[in-house]
Order: C-alpha cells, then sequence, then structure tokens
C-alpha cells in the first residue's frame, strides 16, 4: 500500500474515533440548572429541598446525572442582576427563580436559556409573561396569584381581635406584586372599619424604624406582604412581634413554621416541588413559551399556638377548626 493511501486511512480512522467521542460526550453531557434567588440559602432551605425532592422523584440525582448550580442574593435584591449574569456564562441549561426579582434579574441576563419561575405573584402584571395561558418568550413557571387574598388576611386578623381598628403593613414597594395587594388591603380595610398604616422597607435595616413608628402610632396588629427583604429577615421579624406581643399575619407558612402567629397563602415549597416537573420537560425538548404558567392550587392557612399563647392571644374555636395545620 502507498503511504499516501495508508496516510489517507489514518487520517479517516483518527476522523470517525474524534467523531465517536464528541458523540458520546454530549450523549453523556450532565444537565446543569441554575438555581437563583434574593434570599439566603437558609431562609430559602424548605424550598430548594422540595425542588430538589422533585428531580430525585423524576430520576435525578444531584451530582449524578444533575448539576444544580445555586446563586443566593442574602437579601440583597440589587446582587440578582450578577448571579444570574454568572449563571449565563456557566452555561446553565435552565434557570429555577425564587420571586419575581430572581426572574427579572434571569429575563434580563438571557433571552434564550429556559426560565422556570418557582413562584411569582404577578407575572402578567409585572411584565415577566405575555399571559398565563401563553407566555411567550424563554420563561414559565408557576403563579401564587398572593395579590387576591391580602383582603383574606385581614379578615383573619379582624377575627382574631374583632375590635381591631389599626393595623401596620410592612411591604416592599419595589417588590413585583406588591402595589396591588396592598390596594386589596385597603379596600378589605374599608369592609372591616380598620385603618392601615404602610411602613416600606426596602432593606434589612429599616425593619425596626417601621416597627418603631408603626408603635407611636399604636397599632393593633401588623400584616406582612410578600417581599424578598421581608423574607429574608423573617425569624427578625417574628421575634420582634413576639417580644412585643403583637399579633400578626404573614403571606406564607415559613414565617410561622419560625414564630409567627399566623400565616395564609399559597403553599409554596408545593409550587417548588411542581417546578422540577417543569425543569424535566424542558430538558426532554419542551420550550418554554408552549408550557403554560400555573397556578397556585394549593392554599393554606397555619396557626401557631405556642405563640399566640406567647403574645397573650385567643384563637377562636372555629377559626382553629379552619386551619390546615396547627403548632402547638
Amino acid at each position: 500500500m502507498k503511504k499516501s493511501a495508508t496516510l489517507s486511512v489514518l487520517v479517516a480512522v483518527i476522523q470517525f474515533c474524534v467523531a465517536v467521542i464528541a458523540e458520546a460526550q454530549q450523549t453523556s453531557k450532565i444537565p446543569r440548572i441554575g438555581f437563583l434567588t434574593a434570599v439566603s440559602g437558609s431562609a430559602f432551605a424548605s424550598r430548594t429541598d422540595a425542588f430538589r425532592r422533585g428531580l430525585r422523584e423524576l430520576g435525578y440525582i444531584e451530582g449524578k446525572n444533575i448539576i444544580i448550580e445555586y446563586r443566593y442574593g442574602e437579601g440583597k435584591t440589587d446582587y440578582l442582576n450578577q448571579l444570574a449574569d454568572e449563571l449565563v456564562r456557566v452555561k446553565v441549561d435552565v434557570i429555577v427563580t425564587g420571586g419575581a426579582p430572581a426572574t427579572i434579574a434571569a429575563k434580563d441576563a438571557t433571552r434564550t436559556i429556559p426560565i422556570v419561575m418557582g413562584s411569582d405573584a404577578d407575572p402578567v402584571g409585572s411584565g415577566i409573561v405575555a399571559s398565563l395561558a401563553r407566555p411567550g418568550g424563554n420563561i414559565t413557571g408557576f403563579s401564587t396569584l398572593a395579590t387576591e387574598i391580602s383582603g383574606k388576611r385581614l379578615e383573619l386578623l379582624k377575627e382574631v381581635d374583632p375590635r381591631l381598628s389599626y393595623v401596620a403593613v410592612f411591604g416592599t414597594s419595589t417588590y413585583p406584586g406588591n402595589a396591588q395587594a396592598l390596594k386589596e388591603t385597603e379596600a378589605a380595610a374599608g369592609a372591616f372599619g380598620v385603618k392601615l398604616q404602610y411602613r416600606d422597607v426596602l432593606d434589612p435595616k429599616e425593619i425596626d424604624t417601621a416597627f418603631q413608628q408603626a408603635t407611636r402610632a399604636r397599632f393593633g396588629a401588623v400584616l406582612v406582604l410578600a417581599s424578598s427583604v421581608l423574607l429574608s429577615q423573617r425569624m427578625r421579624i417574628t421575634d420582634l412581634l413576639i417580644k412585643n406581643r403583637v399579633p400578626a399575619i404573614y403571606p406564607n407558612n415559613e414565617y410561622v413554621e419560625d414564630g409567627g402567629l399566623m400565616g395564609f397563602g399559597p403553599n409554596i415549597v408545593d409550587l417548588f416541588h411542581r417546578a422540577s416537573t417543569y425543569v424535566d420537560k424542558i430538558l426532554k425538548g419542551a420550550k418554554p413559551a408552549d408550557l403554560p404558567v400555573e397556578q397556585a392550587m394549593k392554599f393554606e392557612l397555619i396557626v401557631n399556638l405556642k405563640t399566640a399563647k406567647q403574645i397573650g392571644v385567643t384563637i377562636p374555636p372555629n377559626l382553629l377548626a379552619r386551619a390546615d395545620k396547627v403548632i402547638r
């Protein structure tokens, strides 16, 4: 055989081997998931655990056949854009977001990488998706519909204390959905004959000031709106209110697990468990634009009787009977 022919055969064999290796590497590529939220890892642990549990149920084992890149904002929403850019640079296949600020940061960072919202109060109103049925673009996920039940929380406070006439509302004006939630609460306040004082908490350092201002106005209870800033500081908030023997109601159950009196809202842990199913569909070829934004299906009332005893509040029997969970 001539040298040229031998060389040609050798080149062909090498090219074939390279192609086989490349195909094998592509086939065995481990999916990489980005997980982005504005709060700390400890504050978000129950939601993260639910998401991972959902993945395991679908056959994904972290570190074996899937990799999760965690990015936590530690309560600093202005840090989210940098974290989202990091996830884009490491070339994740999907980004899962916890809360509207994280979703907006991810949307600003990429128009091509699929994004799954673990929870968002008002994704249409905040311009994240075109509609719930047809989200369009690269974003889909789950909506909490929290803005529509803010009035119910005020009603529950009124059940605990029928004489209640003045309530401090803690929220974050920059948090998507906050304005609508406040509007719903104000409408309910008029119906129940309750006056509200809104305290805008944009930074954890403002929590003490907000509480002191409300104290001077002699409020009778506190209603906390959904907020990344407040969620990241929930133990500090619940401790402060218990110390001052103030009843309060919160937008989700995590506050109550950490000592809050009452919580009413969507089961957000369940939403993050369900988010794993959307990640699975996308990894198998589904497009976010074709997956409708699903709404919360589980709404729960949770009451902490230990806290009620600490602050000297009696929870009416009919309210306890309606509670989905009672901490004794």
